[in-house]
């Protein structure tokens, strides 16, 4: 699937501790139905087999819809399922090594909080960033926080599109308005919601106005 910005407007990670009895393709396909324009698989707590199994799902959902799936840090697991990419932080495999990996046709992400690391980034073919954790957030524990003026200089010297992320509700996204990211990641704002399709709809609609 050929990457375009717009895949990055409302951007679901997700976290299977909030199902409560759903199944995570099921998830996916609400908070999708609702306005989700991707999706990233980080279940921390899958590996292997069950890891691949719960991307072939999530993908098959994906694939119905045409959204994009990307991998959380795991290129062997992204080409084994046929993803459309893979997503990694600073300290895990370099942006360079894993577009050789991919090859070209496949989406690359990667978690950038400075203008040293945007630009970086972008010159070893990332082809979109993820910046945060914008807000407090409590799904991960290891993040460095990004004030708003940090956000912005991040948007302005980077030569690829960035999504915001961490700690993104309704209720703060607008805030974000006017600082040059290309849309929202979100995580417990849709996959802890009682209605994720919802929760999704609401959140797509403050994404189009920032």
């Amino acid at each position: 699937m050929k990457f375009s910005a717009d895949m990055l407007r409302l951007y679901a990670v997700t976290d299977r501790r909030w199902l409560n009895g759903r199944t995570l393709a099921d998830a996916v396909d609400s908070a999708i139905r609702g306005g989700v324009t991707c999706v990233q698989l980080r279940e921390k707590s899958l590996d292997g087999g069950d890891l691949l199994n719960e991307a072939k799902q999530v993908l098959a959902v994906c694939r119905k819809y045409h959204v994009p799936l990307i991998i959380n840090d795991d290129p062997q697991i992204a080409l084994a399922c046929g993803a459309d990419g893979v997503h990694v932080g600073q300290q895990d495999m370099s942006p360079r090594i894993l577009r050789a990996m991919l090859g070209p046709e496949k989406i690359v992400g990667v978690s950038a909080a400075t203008v040293d690391e945007a630009v970086q980034a972008a010159k070893d073919g990332a082809d979109y960033l993820g910046c945060g954790a914008v807000f407090a957030t409590g799904t991960k524990t290891n993040t460095r926080p990004v004030d708003a003026a940090r956000l912005r200089a991040v948007c302005e010297a980077s030569a690829v599109p960035v999504v915001a992320i961490g700690g993104i509700t309704a209720e703060n996204a607008p805030v974000l308005q006017g600082s040059g990211i290309a849309g929202i990641a979100v995580v417990s704002a849709i996959f802890a919601q009682p209605d994720p399709e919802a929760a999704a709809v609401q959140l797509r609609t403050i994404s189009e106005e920032l």
